[in-house]
């Protein structure tokens, strides 16, 4: 055997993806863009404004106390206890804080372990299109097989007849989202009882993505998997302490579930996150204390939306419903025959303002000139977008 030239490069051996059909996501491709067109990014989905200083403060005081060091597992004990009295408290579930409440690294971690722990290769798996992307590659990961059921497009409402057809022995678990990214629509407490009967009669499980839980207009009222008995008994419920304070990049999150979907959540959650930023679970344990930023959340962002609704009105953008969530979509139909992406693209290069087509969060890519905005953001970021859209 002859040695390699001295000279010659090293070899990085060939590796087999596991996610051959995966790239760079559209939200890092249109961010990048913005960024480089000097774009209002009403993109990708966070907050161009600050959390709270009290938060910030209960963190730093943390750290200063000396609570830096690893924390159990599935989470700092008065942080788990005081999850588990806000569910009890608006939605009436009860959970045990030691054996059915866990501390994630973000709502992103949570749904990947909650997967793993229970879909097996073979099983199948319902999410309802259109989603978050990181569903579909989740289930694959586990060796499952993603069975899309489309929501009614336009109102992106539940289709429980659609649903009911796509069950089978081999489906394992459900996947639902309210308040709903992107279609803003929020499950209404009969549509929730109407699953619960439809999942009744199966070994079905549920994962509820609930991280806008807080985020709902016009007096409705979020319903949880976990005010729902049924549902709840067969549920992983998840939400984001990001999302509802404003600290995305924080990453924490929880999950919710009976205790023995928790005790298997956790087998996996030890090894692929293990546990999550220690000041960061003592500062929210301490700052929960006070649920008014909570409970003010949903009339904080329904300011925003209707800011953000009354100015659409001098564009020829028509905006979709939005009963929750901070997402806005817009049908651009009567404006321009473009596909999504490429309207998109041309909304960030000779506008100014990015979105984020509909068709991202389909696995086929259904087009319905429909692209969607973020109002998570400063008044004065939304009124410079309204403005550069007024142009169209």
């Amino acid at each position: 055997m002859q040695n390699p030239s001295p000279s010659a490069a090293p070899r990085t051996p060939a590796l087999r993806s596991r996610l051959p059909q995966v790239g760079t996501t559209i939200f890092t491709v249109m961010s990048a863009l913005a960024q480089e067109r000097g774009a209002v990014n009403l993109g990708q989905g966070f907050p161009d404004f600050e959390g709270d200083p009290r938060l910030v403060d209960a963190v730093t005081d943390a750290m200063r106390a000396g609570l830096n060091q690893y924390p159990p597992m599935a989470g700092v004990p008065a942080l788990r206890q005081a999850i588990a009295a806000k569910i009890a408290a608006l939605y009436g579930g009860r959970y045990d804080a030691d054996g059915e409440i866990t501390v994630t690294a973000g709502a992103t971690q949570a749904i990947l372990t909650a997967i793993l722990c229970c879909v097996h290769p073979g099983d199948e798996v319902i999410v309802l299109e259109p989603c978050y992307d990181s569903y579909g590659p989740n289930i694959e990961l586990a060796g499952g097989t993603v069975v899309r059921v489309p929501l009614t497009p336009g109102s992106f409402r539940p289709d429980f007849d659609k649903i009911a057809a796509a069950l089978t022995p081999r489906t394992r678990l459900l996947i639902i989202n309210t308040p709903h990214n992107p279609g803003a629509s929020v499950w209404t407490r009969e549509e929730m009882q109407r699953l619960a009967e439809l999942l009744r009669p199966t070994d079905t499980l549920l994962l509820s993505d609930e991280v806008y839980e807080h985020m709902v207009y016009d007096d409705r009222a979020h319903v949880s998997a976990a005010a729902v008995p049924e549902l709840a008994a067969r549920a992983f419920i998840v939400s984001s302490f990001g999302k509802t304070y404003h600290v995305t990049g924080w990453k924490v999150g929880f999950v919710a579930a009976p205790a023995p979907l928790t005790a298997e959540f956790r087998k996996v959650h030890q090894f692929n996150v293990f546990t999550v930023n220690t000041p960061m679970q003592h500062g929210l344990a301490r700052y929960m204390a006070d649920p008014a930023p909570y409970l003010e959340l949903g009339a904080f962002y329904q300011r925003k939306r209707d800011l953000f609704r009354e100015g659409l009105r001098a564009t020829k953008l028509r905006p979709l419903q939005t009963e929750g969530s901070y997402f806005q979509c817009v049908d651009y139909s009567g404006l321009s025959d473009l596909p999504e992406a490429e309207f998109c693209r041309f909304l960030t290069t000779e506008v100014g303002v990015a979105a984020i087509p509909l068709s991202a969060f389909y696995a086929e890519g259904f087009e319905q000139r429909v692209v969607r905005f973020c109002f998570a953001k400063k008044d004065e970021t939304l009124q410079l977008a309204l403005q550069r859209l007024a142009r169209l």
